[in-house]
Formats: C-alpha cells, sequence, structure tokens
C-alpha cells in the first residue's frame, strides 16, 4: 500500500491554523439551554366560561373578587379546592330580589359556600367525613355541608336545601369544579335561627323579665312594710304625747284640790 503524499502548502496551513482553531473552541460561548415553559396559572374562570351557563356566578365571583382569591389559592394550594358552580337556572329559581338584598359581604360568603377547601373527586367523597367545612366556615363551624356519595355522584345537603352532583366540569389536581342545579343556601343567611340563638335569647329576656318582677314585688313589698312600720311609729308617737299631757293636767288638778 502506497504511502500517503500531503502536499506541502496543505501541511503548512494545517500548522499555522491549528492554534488559532484550538483557541477559538475554548473562547467559544456554550450554547445555552433552552428555557423551560413556565407553567401558566390554572385558568379557573375560563373553564366556567365554557361551561356557557354559569354567568351569574361569575358575575359575583367577580363583584366580591373570590374569583380572584381562589386563582392565587390554586398557586400555592397544598390541598386543592373543590368548587361546586350553580348554573344560571339555579339563580333564577330563587325568589326574585333575593340576590339584590345581600350586602356585598354576604354575597361573599354565598359565593365562598360553594368552595371546599380541598380537592374532591367522586371517590374522596365517599370516604369524607360530615360536616364539611367551607370557605365560608366560621372559628365557630358554622356554615358547614354534609354530603353522602354513591360510586358516580354526591349529594350535597346545607340544612336548608341540598342538590346532587352528577357533572365534573374539571377535575384535575388541584382544582375540581362540579355543576350543581340548585344554590346552596347557608343556614345563617337564609335558614330560621339557630335554636341556641332563640334559647339565648329567651333566656336573656326571661332573665331580664324575672328580674324585673322579681325585684318589683320586693321592692313594692319592702317599701309597703316601711310604710306600714313609719304608719304605726307615728300613731305610737302621737298617743304617747297625748297620753303624757293628760298626765300633767291631772296630776295638776289634783293639786290644787
Amino acid at each position: 500500500m502506497a504511502p500517503i503524499q500531503i502536499h506541502p502548502c496543505l501541511l503548512f496551513l494545517v500548522i499555522v491554523l491549528s492554534p488559532a482553531l484550538l483557541s477559538h473552541a475554548k473562547t467559544a460561548p456554550a450554547v445555552a439551554d433552552a428555557p423551560s415553559p413556565v407553567a401558566e396559572p390554572l385558568n379557573f374562570t375560563h373553564i366556567l366560561e365554557k361551561g356557557e351557563q354559569y354567568k351569574t356566578f361569575l358575575r359575583i365571583l367577580k363583584d366580591t373578587q373570590v374569583g380572584a382569591q381562589v386563582v392565587n389559592q390554586l398557586e400555592d394550594s397544598i390541598e386543592g379546592l373543590t368548587v361546586m358552580a350553580p348554573t344560571d337556572n339555579a339563580f333564577n329559581s330563587l325568589k326574585t330580589g333575593t340576590l339584590n338584598k345581600l350586602t356585598n359581604q354576604q354575597q361573599s360568603e354565598l359565593v365562598m359556600y360553594h368552595i371546599l377547601p380541598k380537592y374532591y373527586s367522586f371517590v374522596t367523597f365517599q370516604t369524607t367525613s360530615n360536616p364539611v367545612p367551607t370557605q365560608a366556615t366560621s372559628e365557630d363551624g358554622t356554615c358547614t355541608v354534609n354530603i353522602t356519595s354513591g360510586s358516580n355522584q354526591a349529594n350535597i345537603s346545607t340544612g336548608v336545601d341540598e342538590t346532587t352532583i352528577t357533572n365534573a366540569l374539571y377535575q384535575d389536581f388541584p382544582l375540581a369544579v362540579y355543576s350543581v342545579d340548585k344554590v346552596l343556601l347557608p343556614p345563617d343567611l337564609f335558614g330560621p335561627k339557630s335554636a341556641k340563638s332563640h334559647s339565648s335569647a329567651s333566656t336573656k329576656g326571661n332573665t331580664k323579665n324575672n328580674g324585673t318582677s322579681a325585684l318589683s314585688p320586693s321592692s313594692d313589698s319592702e317599701d309597703d312594710t316601711n310604710a306600714d312600720t313609719k304608719s304605726a311609729s307615728g300613731a305610737d308617737f302621737k298617743g304617747a304625747h297625748w297620753g303624757s299631757i293628760a298626765g300633767v293636767l291631772f296630776m295638776s288638778i289634783l293639786n290644787l284640790l
């Protein structure tokens, strides 16, 4: 096999250019890795907008700013959230003017009453314990719901009304959105006053009345007793006074005789 012949000019170029090529390879900047795509916030309201029958619920979410709170919570939530979205027909079935009679704070409570501070699938509903807290639940434990569940549905009761969940608009942790055919009514806004409140008010009223009735007769009796005592004292004093005068007159007459 014949040896490979290298042209002197080519060999010269290789020798001259090699240091420059090596230097460029060392100083050439490394190609930056493509940035990983940033996950967009879960568009909670878009889910309802796609449903096209939750306009009233969306309006209240916006007016009360609860919708923005839900979005913020979803970004940092560990347990997730569950939203029960009433349809427009559900709101239309309420008595005329019901929403308008509520203050902004009460509307906020109404909306938050439809949000559970935990992700619930139909399977999770089967193992939950009642009562179930809502975003409107206060420290004293009011504004909860009771949930009973089957394999593909859940019944939710507020104590004022109840409805059944069968349709999941979205179900992927950290968010579950279910459609409901009734507006869930918080007992403290729409139900009769609790027996405890009635009992407390009644007890206070009775205490006040009993206190008055107990004190008044006692005071009257005391006044009457004092009056009788004063009258008797006055009569005794007058009797003793006239008796003394009569005695003096009688002794004077005897002396004259």
